[in-house]
């Protein structure tokens, strides 16, 4: 059953997370703020001390096209690991876009068309969240604008077909559409962009037009809350009770999604697993970032939002999971992190794209790259309970599935793809631009 509401963990946390400040005054920001952007329900969620938020009627309609979705247990891959762990997943590929994203991309459409506004403005990395706003702008009559990153752009020509089907514009970026893309590309005509300027740019656009706002797919408190279906559904179809939790992240919305259903369990002291978020060891903002006051893009757009983050204008190197490379982390996941409420590890490309080949052979499913770094944790961590003989339950979120990314498994299996080492430097530099 699809759920009625989705979760707010903010009341349940032992202490509330920072608020985001406004960039020239330093001080919180307040609805008047972020209206140029969001629509008023929208920025009511991101600051709501409501336990639980009504589904409205006609999300829960689009909902029905692909809610809810399977829990697995993944018995061919146990029995090809030798693991005596229990692995289940919860997958999300069966969605029109092919991922998770459409569980905020609907509402967040929604909300925007009952106001009145236009179009939609948005940035994407590997195209799943533009394909999954694309989407959505089209089931309530609105015009999308999207903004991909260049390196995705190149690699994934259908994602941004599938986007155009959908109804969707799509530049690369940095674009030459924007005074922010131009800026970039004065300075660096190859950039292969990134998310934050891709940002900056979707940001530039909306802020210019009445009846333009901006979406944004991960990140902020009120794209975390619509993902918690996910942990919801999981929790009413597991059966018995996880004791590791694992799930990538990028912004932080498939991993929160999926933990903070089973977060509030373990609160309240009825389950008590170990819960471990999987970043990319070229974008590593929870393990090599630092916990402050960050802007969300590269031109300086955003409201200042305290999070991991490796420095606004700090570019990753092209790795093939474009969803994770985002220079900061949700700031409501970083507030966690530092309360010490879940763990974190990071992966090279190629041991997650050696996990998503195995999972495939085994389990059928050939998974974006995005997931893979949380099915390399979880393979891991079956390989341990295989040395120590434990039966532990593991639960992983398979957000997407790989159909639009064969041409970064090619690289893999040819043997061209490379582990990319991210020197310290190169952190330290960006980091030293943070605002003070």
């Amino acid at each position: 059953m699809i759920p009625s509401h989705w979760y707010n963990i903010v009341p349940d946390l032992p202490a509330p997370p920072p608020p985001p400040l406004h960039p020239a005054t330093r001080r919180p920001v307040g609805p008047g703020d972020l209206a140029p952007l969001f629509p008023m329900e929208l920025i009511g969620q991101e600051v709501s001390g409501e336990r639980f938020v009504a589904i409205p009627q006609e999300v829960l309609d689009v909902y029905r096209l692909w809610r809810p979705t399977p829990l697995l247990r993944a018995r061919r891959l146990e029995k090809a690991l030798g693991t005596p762990a229990r692995i289940y997943y919860k997958y999300e590929g069966g969605s029109p876009a092919g991922s998770h994203k459409p569980n905020t991309a609907v509402p967040q459409a929604y909300y925007n068309a009952r106001e009145g506004v236009r179009k939609l403005t948005t940035e994407t990395g590997a195209g799943q969240w533009g394909s999954a706003l694309a989407f959505a702008c089209a089931q309530f009559g609105l015009e999308c604008e999207v903004w991909m990153v260049r390196a995705s752009y190149d690699q994934k020509p259908y994602r941004r077909s599938l986007m155009q089907v959908y109804g969707a514009t799509v530049h690369a970026s940095p674009s030459p559409v924007t005074k922010a893309g131009s800026r970039v590309l004065a300075d660096a005509p190859d950039s292969t962009g990134s998310l934050g300027i891709a940002i900056s740019e979707a940001v530039e656009v909306a802020g210019a037009g009445e009846d333009v706002r901006y979406a944004l797919g991960s990140v902020l408190n009120h794209v975390l809350l619509h993902q918690t279906v996910i942990g919801e559904e999981a929790l009413a179809q597991l059966g018995e009770a996880p004791d590791v939790i694992i799930g990538c992240t990028g912004g932080g919305s498939n991993f929160a999604g999926l933990v903070f259903p089973f977060l509030r369990e373990k609160l309240a002291g009825r389950i008590d697993p170990v819960i471990r978020a999987v970043e990319p060891a070229a974008c590593p903002s929870f393990t090599r970032g630092v916990y402050a006051y960050d802007f969300g893009d590269t031109a300086g757009f955003t409201p200042l939002l305290k999070m991991h983050t490796l420095g606004h204008d700090f570019v990753p190197d092209p790795i093939h999971a474009g969803g994770l490379r985002y220079h900061g982390m949700s700031p409501l996941l970083s507030h966690m992190y530092e309360l010490g409420m879940f763990e974190a590890v990071s992966k090279s490309q190629t041991e997650c794209f050696e996990a998503g080949v195995r999972f495939a052979r085994t389990e059928g499913i050939v998974p974006a790259p995005e997931p893979t770094h949380a099915l390399a944790e979880t393979i891991a961590e079956a390989l341990r309970c295989k040395e120590s003989g434990e039966a532990k339950v593991i639960l992983t979120a398979l957000c997407g599935h790989g159909h639009f990314d064969l041409a970064a498994y090619d690289r893999y299996l040819s043997g061209a793809m490379e582990d990319f080492a991210l020197p310290q430097e190169r952190i330290d530099e960006a980091l030293a631009r943070l605002p003070g």
